[in-house]
């Protein structure tokens, strides 16, 4: 099991990297389509759209995603429209996520999941193409590092649950080791970036060591939501179609929240 899951993240990261350094934003925007209606998909039968009613939900998904990016192409992040977009992501993922986890998914909420799915998945497809790869990737470097050195310090020092009712396997001692690695990651970044490197001086290091935790925080919110939409759902993973690891969301749930909050703030700092 272990050398499948292996092999499975390799060949995404290979593919992945590929679409990202070489194929055009017209390409890949296309690839990152293909993602939105296969997560969009998935979306659906957690939420209980099955059969025609589920393909007419990641059709609409994947269409909005399509109509949005061709009304505002070239996307850019910091073009008015997707700021609008972002900032909504980041009051959803801020705000309305953590009061939805603290409230239960259960009762009327559950009729609010379908809508749902859509500031889970269409803003972040748009920073993805928004975003130039170097930014994209450095993104996606903070929240895979956060991801794993969540992974590394709960295995070592988990002690206290951090929502036992969600995912029991989450702990404060794997936030605490999220946290720092993310820290860590955003100053190397620093060191190691000039597009970073060249706006981070002074009291300039408070702000940008803040964001860095607060995007470190907002991908745990993401990893959470689509834990709690799994649970509600009776199933351990979001599909099948990734060999070792589930279905297209249990791979980008924390990008998920990421990438539109990061977005917005590179697109705030001039970076984007």
């Amino acid at each position: 099991m272990l050398a499948i899951r292996v092999l499975t993240a390799a060949a995404l990261l290979a593919a992945f990297l590929a679409a990202v350094l070489y194929l055009g934003q017209g390409a890949f925007a296309v690839a990152v389509g293909a993602i939105v209606a296969l997560g969009a998909r998935e979306w659906a039968r957690l939420t209980g759209l099955a059969g025609w009613a589920g393909f007419s939900y990641a059709a609409g998904c994947t269409a909005l995603f399509a109509g949005t990016a061709l009304w505002n192409w070239p996307l850019r992040a910091g073009e008015a429209p997707l700021l609008a977009v972002f900032g909504a992501a980041a009051a959803f993922w801020g705000l309305a996520v953590p009061a939805w986890l603290a409230r239960g998914m259960g009762g009327a909420s559950r009729r609010l999941l379908p809508p749902a799915g859509l500031a889970v998945l269409l803003p972040a497809a748009l920073a993805m193409v928004a975003l130039p790869p170097r930014l994209l990737l450095a993104l996606l470097g903070l929240v895979w590092t956060a991801d794993t050195a969540a992974y590394v310090a709960g295995r070592a020092f988990g002690r206290h649950r951090l929502a036992p009712a969600i995912s029991p396997g989450k702990t404060w001692e794997g936030v605490a080791g999220a946290v720092l690695g993310s820290l860590a990651y955003a100053i190397i970044l620093e060191a190691t970036m000039p597009d970073i490197g060249a706006r981070v001086s002074g009291v300039a290091w408070t702000a940008y060591l803040a964001g860095a935790a607060a995007l470190c925080t907002t991908s745990i919110v993401g990893d959470l939501f689509e834990s709690a939409i799994k649970r509600q759902a009776g199933v351990k993973d979001s599909g099948t179609l990734l060999p070792g690891h589930g279905g297209v969301l249990d791979r980008i749930d924390s990008a998920t929240a990421a990438l539109p909050v990061g977005a917005l703030l590179l697109a705030w700092a001039g970076a984007a």
